[in-house]
């Protein structure tokens, strides 16, 4: 074998290609730090920001959809250039990889600003249609700082995958680690001592992604020490190398959008059946669902350099092997996560009812924390099958497999249990669960018969 990679970055290409589990276990571990932080910190946004009273835990509660919208973008865009270096390497092609990193920096400065002026302009009308009625200033004060940082948002976010496309994921953990304690500073520093209030949570948010893109440009362009090389003297516009990354990280950011959708939608069915209280409900307790299953995200976001490398070499074999394996790592933790969360969701409610202004959301909180999990094991082996045909380039089909979850069988269950029968709010809390079930397990059986049919070939 040609040996072209140096040191470090050369033996996480080389695990990549030849040992697919520990490739795996190398990259989940660090990503599984990263967003769990990433989650704890939004965490603490809803902790702060609690004290400020449940409507405007309800008001940012309105806001997080579009907030996902940027995230998606970000990770979708990450994902597409994972899918794309991740192969060049793979079919060892350096020289596209390096042009490759380029065109996917540009990409992304593309469509933050585009998405930053059209959310800025969407923002007040559809607050207004999902219901958000007496918590609107603080919503519309939340949302507008955070929109207007759009870029940071999707940029931070984003570039992560050009770093899990050479197989290294322990760099942005460090980013994201130093991005959290940042926020975590920041939080009580701009929302109480400041007395900004709600726009303090927005604007220590902003400073924290900008910080993680300072430390990102930093290991590219001062120590430049990448495997891949992001330079503009390496960059030759090329039709197929955008297409490459478009392919996947436009479906997979619509898949993101999707679920951003769906929060959209979901809130609004809260407000209708329930009140603004169990919107506060839902976007705190999805806090603690998202940290929940950062592992067995994290565990999905690594299969795709992963599969994509071996996809690249054809290796079809390896990609069977990390399937499995992925699914049988990320069903033993979301057993574990979900028996964890269920008997201490009571003393997880507390955290965010400690104040006399978000009390009375206690008990819908702890309810929803220990009906919400029983999801978790089908998420599983969905989450890992979905991620599949990213790492293969195929992003309409996990894409539509995401629409197929979140907004075709969840917000059915959701109509059917929380509005037709007339469950109320838990109805709308089974509707997730069994929307979930459903679509997981179909998820797990068209990854089965895609990767047979490679191997067969």
């Amino acid at each position: 074998m040609i040996n072209m990679f140096d040191n470090s970055r050369e033996n996480n290409v080389e695990v990549m290609l030849g040992n697919p589990k520990k490739a795996l276990l190398r990259m989940s571990i660090p990503l599984i730090i990263s967003l769990l932080i990433s989650s704890l910190y939004n965490l603490i946004d809803a902790v702060w920001v609690s004290g400020l009273g449940a409507d405007a835990l309800a008001g940012v509660g309105f806001v997080t959809p579009l907030f996902m919208v940027l995230v998606g973008i970000g990770n979708g865009l990450g994902a597409g250039s994972a899918y794309a270096l991740s192969k060049y390497i793979g079919q060892r092609n350096k020289k596209r990889a390096d042009n490759g990193s380029v065109h996917a920096i540009i990409i992304m400065f593309i469509v933050s600003i585009i998405i930053t002026i059209l959310l800025l302009l969407i923002l007040k009308p559809v607050l207004i249609l999902m219901g958000v009625g007496r918590t609107i200033n603080y919503a519309m004060d939340y949302g507008l700082i955070v929109l207007s940082g759009s870029i940071f948002i999707i940029l931070s976010n984003s570039l992560y995958g050009i770093f899990r496309a050479e197989g290294d994921t322990s760099r942005p953990m460090y980013a994201m680690v130093l991005s959290a304690i940042l926020n975590i500073i920041l939080d009580p520093i701009f929302i109480y001592y400041l007395n900004l209030g709600i726009n303090g949570a927005a604007i220590a948010t902003l400073i924290s992604s900008f910080f993680v893109i300072l430390i990102l440009f930093y290991w590219f362009y001062i120590k430049k020490d990448t495997y891949l090389k992001p330079f503009l003297s390496n960059y030759k516009f090329n039709k197929d190398i955008s297409l490459d990354i478009i392919k996947v990280g436009f479906p997979a950011s619509l898949q993101l959008i999707n679920n951003a959708f769906f929060a959209a939608v979901f809130s609004a069915i809260l407000a209708y059946v329930g009140s603004t209280d169990s919107v506060a409900v839902y976007s705190t307790g999805w806090r603690i669902v998202t940290i929940g299953t950062t592992p067995l995200l994290a565990i999905g976001t690594a299969l795709i350099s992963v599969i994509a490398a071996n996809y690249g070499a054809r290796n079809y074999e390896n990609i069977k092997i990390a399937h499995r394996y992925s699914m049988k790592i990320s069903i033993i933790i979301s057993i574990v996560v979900a028996v964890l969360t269920s008997l201490f969701a009571p003393e997880i409610t507390t955290i965010f009812s400690y104040s006399a202004a978000s009390v009375r959301i206690a008990p819908e909180l702890t309810s929803f924390l220990q009906w919400i999990v029983i999801y978790y094991p089908t998420m599983a082996v969905g989450v890992a099958s979905t991620y599949v045909f990213q790492g293969v380039g195929r992003g309409l089909t996990a894409m539509f497999q995401t629409i197929l979850r979140e907004t075709i069988f969840t917000l059915f269950f959701t109509v059917l249990l929380a509005i037709i029968f007339d469950l109320g709010v838990w109805g709308a809390w089974m509707g997730i669960v069994l929307g979930e079930i459903v679509s997981n397990n179909i998820t797990l059986l068209w990854a089965d018969l895609y990767i047979k049919k490679l191997i067969n070939y």
